[in-house]
């Protein structure tokens, strides 16, 4: 199974694999991230406020988005929207749609964790003097996203193997370089186990991370209750 052949094939190809993990695919899902967190959050804090037209739009954004397949999204931005005058580049569509997509469900773990805390707090707020501005900011949001922490993180390493599907529209990541380089050795199982670890090892450092975000954030809340 494992011929002198393909231990070549697979120790040239791992650093080629993992050059472009760290060049493209890594800033992809950091890019990608960051515009679902931003989307995420003014989603969830418009429902919070319950402002009635912009919580119908915010709704029917994420029935749309939840209710349809993320390689859908891809094709339809990057295929379609030219039809209509609306032309990207291969990774900016990625960073668009991949933030769009993952911001719906961001939305709702962000929603359900504001309305966790306690409106004894907010009314406290209130009483002393605190706009409702101040409010979110200081106290609402930061115990938000204490609780919203552990399903941000799942997210963020769900994000990381989603963006393989950028291959499909002509994005040059970790995934579509291994495409490339079988179509021309033609060993799929190999290349394809390969750059599964590599995905692997991404995946488990940000595991490693969450869970020392956890922990931190634990002491911290501890602190503060204390």
């Amino acid at each position: 199974m494992f011929d002198e052949r393909l231990w070549k094939i697979l120790l040239d190809a791992f650093p080629r694999l993992l050059g472009y993990g760290i060049k493209v695919t890594i800033p992809l899902t950091v890019l990608s991230f960051s515009l679902a967190m931003v989307i995420a959050v003014a989603v969830a804090l418009i429902q919070y406020a319950n402002v009635k037209v912009l919580r119908q739009i915010c709704r029917f954004y994420i029935w749309v988005i939840r209710g349809t397949p993320l390689l859908v999204q891809l094709y339809l931005v990057f295929y379609g929207f030219p039809k209509i005058g609306i032309k990207l580049a291969a990774f900016p569509t990625a960073v668009f749609v991949f933030g769009f997509n993952e911001g719906a469900y961001m939305a709702e773990t962000m929603r359900g964790s504001l309305e966790s805390v306690s409106v004894g707090q907010v009314e406290a707020g209130y009483c002393v003097g605190m706009s409702y501005l101040q409010i979110m900011k200081d106290i609402v949001l930061p115990q938000a996203f204490r609780t919203a922490f552990p399903a941000l993180g799942n997210s963020l390493i769900s994000m990381v193997k989603s963006t393989s599907l950028a291959a499909t529209i002509t994005v040059m990541e970790m995934f579509r370089q291994a495409q490339v380089i079988n179509g021309r050795v033609y060993e799929s199982l190999g290349l394809y186990t390969e750059v599964a670890l590599i995905y692997l090892l991404f995946c488990t450092v940000l595991t490693w991370l969450q869970r020392w975000g956890e922990k931190k954030l634990s002491v911290y809340g501890g602190k503060k209750s204390s």
